[in-house]
């Protein structure tokens, strides 16, 4: 399973490359209308333009279709409600603090699949999980009145804080839950798909 520092590079280099195609396509046009008709070159006309400019939108198109299965959260969120859950984590959120079902870190087995369904009695806030490393593995707005859900699977195993990824005023920069969730067993995961 791809993860989404994997992901996240990926992408990067992606969406670098094309970023300078397209600047590419905006110096061309910054070019052409700074010089007069008679000293455009022959091979510079507008039907080359657009013959580009189309091929920059299939490029576009396609990064988003070819990574629709390579994101691991895409599938998931459109597919979540077939997706049967291994596990609810019951998450309440209020007066700028996280409350857990039980006593943390709570412990996730690798591969579990697990529904976080987070809840806010007053603001609105982010519900976000990070590494160790400070890299983002997930994270949700969280809508007061609202079941705000999602689906993930673990497969990298080690401990994550919970961070409030949203602005809820100045308390809300202190919102963190260190240590809140541990993933075990990834290994004996591995070993048991080999066999």
């Amino acid at each position: 399973m791809t993860t989404t520092t994997e992901v996240l590079w990926t992408l990067k280099v992606v969406y670098t490359i094309y970023a300078f195609a397209i600047m590419s396509l905006i110096a061309w046009f910054a070019y052409r209308v700074t010089k007069r008709p008679e000293s455009y070159k022959t091979w510079l006309t507008p039907k080359v333009f657009y013959t580009y400019l189309a091929i920059l939108v299939v490029i576009g198109v396609g990064i988003h279709i070819l990574t629709y299965n390579k994101i691991p959260w895409v599938a998931w969120e459109l597919k979540k409600h077939k997706i049967p859950a291994d596990r609810v984590i019951e998450v309440q959120i209020k007066n700028h603090q996280f409350i857990f079902p039980e006593e943390t870190p709570i412990t996730i087995n690798c591969g579990e699949v697990v529904k976080f369904n987070v809840t806010s009695a007053d603001l609105t806030y982010g519900f976000g999980l990070f590494r160790p490393d400070h890299t983002m593995v997930f994270q949700m707005q969280v809508v007061p009145g609202h079941n705000n859900e999602l689906l993930w699977q673990f497969h990298e195993e080690g401990t994550f804080y919970v961070l409030s990824t949203e602005y809820s005023g100045p308390k809300g920069a202190r919102m963190k839950a260190p240590d809140a969730f541990r993933v075990v067993n990834c290994e004996q995961k591995v070993s048991q798909g080999r066999e």
